[in-house]
């Protein structure tokens, strides 16, 4: 019996329940069906209107099913203080408010009419503002610079109107000023803003605690089992008894993820056991890691108005068994350059060094001729947070097809290049400049033996211009860039036509084809050139386009170009201007431009993603 009053107990609750769910299910059905009241909003200024129309409590209650009249009458009256809490956000503490409920007979169809009008009167504005901070390290002076600019660069001045959003933002910016460098355990001690209605200003109060001073620790990788973590550690690059920067945590944590050894990287400065009365202390770093399997396959395709559409294939071997190095290979399929390529390459030594071999074999549209190429080289090399070096080996075969091609040829070189990027942003820079250059000293190998001396020098230059936008907050800027290059031999010498110079295209002299400007020999064959000169200069505006205000450009543009055997004997110069659009994509600008090649008296549009130097 006892059992079966239990079981009936629970089928009735159950039923019970089922019914709630149901009723609520309704409820919610009809929560966007017609609404039972009208609701009409006068208020000034403007951002008193927008605010309260979208976040006025009252309107949530405009489709509620089943809304009595004496309720909507509690809701009314409730409504003021909820327009008063809502514009104290935007700063008016004493607006004057008129709440109007229009209600029809109860059999009439006319909806009852909810009328509030509202002047939000005088804005607050900030009568004084106390922004202190305290340290540990009140006697250092390398940080004194960087604790007195939360007062001094305080956004809400003396004189400027009062909001919630806006208090709330500049805390947040001091302490993430404190926190970004030297002092990651900075914290906000005091936060106090009174208001006084009467006089319509606020007086605030914002002290900041900076915590000791952190310097970087040794780094620490947890959940690297198969790879050398002394090796990603020493890639890393990690300034160990350096002062913390936030900007250089998260510039190690894209050097560990650029190993290509890991599926995700994240790093995390220990600060849990800092004493309580540290003045300066050393927090190691550890860096949480998922790695990626040994071997992968990567499937792309792309296509530029340089080399048209293309398709790729890439496998990457992380741990060459006997070897411990990285192996890269590659096969690019295209019209004009086909390209099968190896790369092996190690993780840097207790120096920084690291060694490298690479191979490659490619058919190549050369001006006039397809060559088909080879090209070796091994050797080692160092990079650091503003410059790559290194020196190598190379030995070049080129064997040009085609009549009245030249001979085949071969040659050897050592070779040293040294890359500086000193830029504020890698891969879509707005100031800063780089500069490279490459050195090689060889000798031709085949047909015959001669030495030779190449070098090339690239330079390209960022520099804001005029005063910030004043619809998009931001400024223009000049890019200026060049290219030169010299290859010395005796004269009549076959120098591989790898090693030679061709011009034209997205990166160099725009308004002409793909390395279509070169030097001319047996008549009208054109070929690669011993010298090579090309300059640019570029104007970036930025633009609101469609109503984006940050990621647009507009840009005009001027290059010129000249390849030759023999400077200053009837140099060509090859000149194209135009105008184009930048887009600043999550992955580097995106370049639609269009050049008129003064030579040719013809345009060409030109496509180009991402930045590189």
């Amino acid at each position: 019996m006892r059992w079966t009053s239990f079981l009936l107990a629970l089928l009735t609750s159950v039923l019970l329940a089922g019914c709630g769910l149901l009723g609520k299910a309704k409820n919610l059905g009809t929560a966007k069906g017609k609404p039972n009241f009208e609701l009409v909003i006068r208020a000034q200024p403007e951002a008193a209107q927008d605010l309260l129309q979208a976040h006025l409590e009252l309107n949530r209650y405009r489709h509620l099913e089943g809304l009595r009249r004496q309720e909507l009458t509690r809701l009314v009256s409730l409504a003021d203080a909820d327009i008063r809490k809502l514009l104290g956000t935007l700063g008016y503490f004493a607006p004057t408010v008129e709440l109007v409920l229009e209600a029809p007979p109860r059999d009439s169809e006319v909806l009852p009419t909810v009328r509030i009008t509202v002047d939000a009167g005088v804005q607050t504005t900030v009568a004084q503002a106390d922004i202190q901070v305290t340290s540990p390290q009140e006697g250092e002076k390398a940080g004194s610079w960087q604790r007195q600019s939360i007062g001094r660069n305080w956004p809400l001045e003396v004189g400027q109107p009062f909001s919630q959003a806006a208090w709330a933002s500049a805390k947040a910016e001091g302490l993430r000023s404190l926190q970004a460098r030297r002092y990651p355990t900075a914290a906000l001690t005091t936060s106090r803003a009174e208001i006084d209605a009467d006089t319509h200003q606020a007086h605030l109060q914002a002290h900041y605690a900076t915590g000791p001073l952190v310097r970087f620790g040794a780094l620490t990788i947890e959940g690297g089992e198969r790879y050398d973590n002394a090796g990603v550690a020493r890639a890393a690059r990690l300034p160990v008894g350096a002062e913390y920067r936030q900007t250089t945590l998260l510039d190690v944590q894209q050097r560990m993820a650029a190993t290509g050894l890991y599926d995700s990287v994240f790093l995390t400065l220990q600060t849990d056991n800092i004493p309580p009365d540290a003045t300066e202390v050393q927090v190691p770093v550890l860096a949480q890691v998922r790695e990626a399997p040994l071997r992968k396959w990567v499937y792309g395709a792309g296509m530029s108005t340089d080399i048209g559409p293309r398709l790729s294939l890439d496998y990457t071997h992380h741990r060459i068994p006997g070897l411990g190095w990285q192996a890269h290979n590659k096969l690019q399929l295209n019209a004009k350059n086909p390209l099968l390529s190896t790369r092996l390459y190690s993780l840097p030594d207790v120096s920084g060094w690291n060694w490298f071999a690479s191979a490659s074999a490619e058919r190549a549209e050369l001006a006039d001729y397809d060559t088909n190429s080879i090209s070796l080289a091994a050797g080692r090399g160092k990079d650091e947070d503003s410059i790559d070096r290194q020196y190598f080996l190379r030995y070049d075969l080129a064997n040009p097809q085609g009549d009245k091609a030249p001979p085949k040829s071969s040659a050897i070189s050592a070779n040293y290049s040294w890359t500086g990027r000193y830029f504020n942003n890698a891969s879509n820079p707005t100031r800063g400049h780089g500069l490279a250059f490459e050195l090689g000293l060889g000798s031709t190998l085949t047909p015959e033996r001669t030495p030779f001396t190449r070098v090339l020098g690239r330079w390209q230059y960022f520099k804001p211009m005029g005063e910030r936008d004043a619809a998009t907050k931001r400024r223009s800027r000049l890019m200026l860039r060049s290219q030169l290059g010299a290859v010395v031999a005796r004269k009549g010498t076959d120098i591989p036509l790898t090693l030679l110079f061709l011009s034209g295209g997205d990166t160099t002299v725009r308004g002409y084809s793909y390395q279509s400007i070169g030097t001319r020999r047996n008549g009208d064959d054109m070929i690669g050139g011993r010298y090579m000169l090309a300059a640019s200069a570029e104007w970036q505006r930025p633009i609101v386009l469609a109503g984006n205000r940050k990621d647009w450009e507009h840009t005009v543009f001027l290059d010129a170009g000249s390849v030759t055997d023999e400077p200053g004997n009837n140099v060509q110069i090859f000149v194209g201007a135009g105008s184009g659009i930048r887009w600043n994509s999550p992955v580097g600008p995106l370049q639609a431009d269009i050049a008129y090649g003064f030579k040719t008296q013809q345009l060409r549009l030109h496509l180009r993603l991402g930045f590189t130097f």
